[in-house]
């Protein structure tokens, strides 16, 4: 993975890796962290570049905390290749003087399996293999990147390691939880249909009723742009480079991620409350 989802815990995790305040040295370096800043482009965010010089953890944690609200993909960047410097150095090897310590390595994987990202022994990172999980473990990777699709990173709105994007997989999951079982042939505009009617929201199909409430109006509307995003995908595409029609704008395609997200948050919302 080229990037890893980060928030609040995942900050923590990672600057736990670097903590110095040891008895002895341990690598990586602040050498080492600085080309991986340089590599994610963050050297605006770099505290021992703007004052005097902190603490390698203090310095991963202010960098990541600004890159967080900021620059959200560089935040991931930096992230990930910190995550291969500790793991270049031995970090993640019991036997190396370097090792970070069970304690760091466990929080760390805890920190990142919710948002969809397993922690191999080694430092490896892979993608969860949504097809693994169910109930509210997959609800719980799902939101991992929905939060992604809704700050406009595009990786978000595909989901890694499956075939079906963000919205196909929130509307299978869907009516999986409240059906018991989702038809595997359907295409896009009949599943994400059979999810808007599992949790009780209006599609087009269901003619405008007197006395009905404004949200009906709005959850049609929602899911024609579902239907309408869904065609601007490259359905030619052949997992390289851009999911996306060659002819769209830059805007035309944040805005397109967003609304994923945001639909694809709104579908688990109505989901929980109806499990409740």
């Amino acid at each position: 993975m080229s990037k890893i989802p980060i928030d609040d815990t995942v900050v923590y995790a990672l600057a736990r890796l670097v903590d110095d305040a040891q008895s002895e040295r341990r690598d990586p370096s602040h050498s080492d962290i600085e080309f991986q800043i340089k590599r994610a482009k963050l050297e605006g965010a770099d505290p021992n570049k703007l004052g005097p010089p902190v603490g390698k953890s203090k310095r991963v944690r202010i960098i990541l905390n600004w890159a967080m609200e900021h620059s959200p993909q560089q935040a991931e960047v930096f992230a990930t290749g910190l995550i291969a410097t500790v793991r270049s150095c031995g970090g993640f090897r019991e036997s190396s003087p370097n090792f970070v310590g069970a304690d760091s390595v466990r929080n760390l994987s805890d920190a990142i399996k919710p948002l969809g990202v397993v922690l191999g022994q080694d430092g490896s990172v892979s993608p969860v293999a949504l097809e693994s999980l169910s109930g509210k473990r997959l609800t719980s990777a799902l939101r991992g990147y929905v939060e992604r699709a809704k700050k406009g990173i595009e990786d978000g709105a595909l989901v890694v390691g499956t075939s079906k994007d963000l919205m196909e997989a929130v509307a299978a999951h869907v009516i999986q939880e409240v059906w018991g079982q989702y038809p595997t042939t359907a295409n896009f505009p009949a599943l994400l249909g059979q999810a808007f009617v599992a949790l009780d929201m209006a599609t087009p199909e269901q003619k405008p009723q007197q006395g009905d409430h404004p949200r009906a109006r709005l959850q049609r509307g929602m899911y024609e742009t579902a239907c309408a995003v869904n065609n601007l995908r490259n359905k030619q595409g052949t997992g390289h480079g851009r999911p996306w029609l060659p002819d769209l704008e830059e805007g035309e395609i944040s805005a397109a991620i967003e609304f994923i997200g945001t639909l694809s948050a709104l579908l688990l919302d109505n989901l929980e409350k109806k499990k409740a």
